[in-house]
């Protein structure tokens, strides 16, 4: 028995319809604009903690440039490479919604491993633990946050769809993190942190009401 062909995908045929195309297909969906709003929500909890992380090991708990460079930028980026390599294998029996629900979690209470440090001070133990910590939560969080623009792209528009997409994410970060500073400030390592955690909860509440249209995605 021969296979069954595979459906061909024809390019744009103009530059018009390589622009606009991509955007007419996009909002002609379903739940096109909360979606929108979740992509710019998912990780600016996770974003707005990393703006002032470095600043506050060095100044606010008093880890030298060397350390942080070893165990922040080291332990940080083998962390961020297992937790997304984990997050993808974990995603193949979780589905869709309850990985980015999952992670969603675990990168909101990894901010708060650092009230923890700002209240313990300078331990390398806990600093290992929440570096490894965020990261590995973070790193599972961008795998399925991937998944997630992949799967809103139309295949014949993948590579516009996804760059517009992946840009609205560093919306948050663009619009809050001037913020951060003032909040460190205003109400201590601490506080900051906290505030960070909670900058979670909105993209966490609005995946929850989107989870059919997530959920969707998948199929």
């Amino acid at each position: 028995m021969g296979s069954e062909p595979e459906e061909r995908i024809t390019p744009p045929f103009s530059l018009q319809e390589a622009v606009l195309g991509p955007l007419k297909d996009y909002f002609s969906r379903n739940a096109t604009i909360p979606l929108l709003f979740l992509i710019v929500l998912y990780k600016l909890g996770d974003a707005y903690a990393g703006v002032l992380t470095t600043a506050f090991l060095i100044k606010g708990i008093g880890f030298s440039a060397s350390e942080i460079g070893t165990i922040n930028k080291g332990l940080g980026l083998v962390s961020l490479i297992a937790g997304a390599m984990f997050g993808g294998s974990l995603m193949v029996r979780l589905g869709l919604f309850r990985s980015l629900l999952s992670f969603g979690i675990l990168q909101a209470l990894s901010n708060l491993s650092f009230v923890f440090l700002t209240w313990i001070g300078k331990s390398y133990g806990m600093l290992i633990f929440a570096v490894a910590f965020e990261n590995l939560s973070g790193g599972m969080g961008t795998a399925a946050f991937i998944s997630l623009l992949m799967a809103m792209c139309n295949h014949r528009y993948t590579a516009t769809q996804y760059a517009l997409l992946s840009s609205l994410a560093a919306l948050g970060r663009i619009f809050i993190g001037p913020t951060s500073g003032f909040v460190a400030e205003a109400l201590g390592w601490a506080g900051f942190f906290f505030i960070t955690a909670l900058s979670a909860l909105p993209g966490l509440w609005l995946l929850w009401w989107l989870r059919h249209e997530v959920s969707a995605l998948e199929k």
